[in-house]
């Protein structure tokens, strides 16, 4: 019995020191890809331009739905000169007119998603490839993204030269 015991005893030291030296080897460390893609030259310029264009065309609703209104108050100026057929043939043209002003905003909001989400996948793969280069120059055991992360070291956080190097690497993510 007491062989036993000193053997499971022995056996147990000897995992536990195993353990404890493979855990040593392990690099571990965290990214903020948020941040990454937010703060990098090319994703403020993804976000400039996108932000130019949404203004632009928020300009041209603007104009188009006042003239919309103007013509919704002529309407109801017209509504007691003009005959009822007249009038709700107008009425129905107006009608259309919204839909149409509606359904080209709707368009043109899901288009300017569409084009945000397909850059960021673009900035996405970009920095998988960046990250993956950066784990096998540096013997990372793991690179975990930072939203994931309770508490750990800041000497963990690698955000900022992996920044550095998505600058210099990536000039350009197109915006089609």
């Amino acid at each position: 019995m007491y062989k036993v015991y000193k053997f499971f005893l022995i056996f147990f030291f000897l995992i536990s020191t195993i353990c404890l030296t493979q855990a040593e080897e392990l690099k571990i460390y965290y990214v903020d890809i948020d941040k990454i893609i937010a703060e990098s030259n090319v994703g403020k310029k993804v976000n400039k331009s996108l932000d130019k264009l949404i203004k632009k065309k928020n300009n041209e609703f603007k104009k188009t739905e006042e003239d919309l209104k103007k013509k919704d108050t002529e309407l109801v100026k017209q509504k007691n000169i003009l005959s009822k057929e007249e009038f709700t043939k107008k009425l129905k043209a107006l009608e259309a007119d919204i839909k149409n002003y509606r359904t080209e905003k709707n368009n043109f909001n899901k288009n300017i998603g569409q084009k945000k989400l397909k850059a960021t996948s673009e900035m996405v793969v970009y920095l998988n490839r960046i990250l993956g280069k950066y784990a096998k120059d540096n013997s990372a055991s793991l690179i975990i993204q930072k939203k994931n992360i309770v508490i750990g070291k800041t000497e963990m956080d690698i955000t900022k030269p992996i920044l550095e190097i998505f600058n210099k690497e990536v000039k350009d993510v197109k915006l089609n």
